[in-house]
């Protein structure tokens, strides 16, 4: 009888850490496509936010009393703290369209929803082939992620240009403004995943 080798638990955590990322951004996408019911977002969002801390204090509480990692243990620390900016920045964003009563999400949140959407499914591809220590096939998606991010750069410009050109209104101004620049400030972290896996590719390659 083949046992299956136990998955190493800085590698499952990080996985299940990116699963839950794919899942949060899905549900932001399909939401704020088809806005609803804005209390129940910013609150299902909130419980994703919540449940990958815990995948990160699970993470923590292993360095402290794990001698030898897979990988340096200075980079589980840093990759796993990228992997929780994420969604982070997906759960402010919801928040905020609570707070200032956003009830009707325009054309440029609704491509950067989907820009952020894709990004998760990449870094989640990227995460499994790091447990599958395919290191240098990782690099595609580290790739495609700054590919991502450059898109959430020339979308913010786009959308500040047509704010500033249509909104009148001082305070709706100042509320999308900070929204649209959330949702570009999040590309940037699902960046800052790609750009940890490649100093781990560098340092294990």
């Amino acid at each position: 009888m083949r046992f299956k080798k136990k998955k190493d638990i800085f590698f499952e955590t990080m996985e299940n850490m990116a699963d839950k990322i794919v899942q949060a951004a899905d549900y932001f996408a399909e939401n704020v496509a088809d806005f609803k019911d804005v209390n129940v977002f910013a609150t299902q969002m909130k419980k994703y936010e919540s449940e990958c801390d815990e995948f990160t204090h699970i993470i923590i509480i292993e360095l402290n009393k794990t001698f030898i990692t897979p990988i340096d243990r200075d980079d589980i620390l840093a990759l796993t703290s990228s992997l929780d900016d994420v969604i982070d920045g997906l759960e402010a964003t919801a928040s905020r369209f609570y707070m200032y009563n956003l009830d009707a999400p325009d054309e440029y949140i609704v491509q950067f929803a989907e820009i952020l959407r894709q990004s998760a499914y990449v870094i989640q591809k990227a995460i499994h082939l790091l447990s599958q220590k395919k290191l240098l096939a990782i690099r595609e998606y580290t790739i495609r992620l700054n590919d991502l991010e450059n898109q959430g750069d020339d979308l913010l410009r786009i959308c500040i240009k047509n704010l500033f050109a249509t909104v009148s209104d001082p305070i709706e101004l100042i509320k999308k403004k900070e929204i649209y620049e959330r949702l570009e400030q999040t590309t940037d972290t699902c960046e800052d995943v790609a750009n940890m896996l490649e100093s781990i590719i560098m340092s294990n390659s």
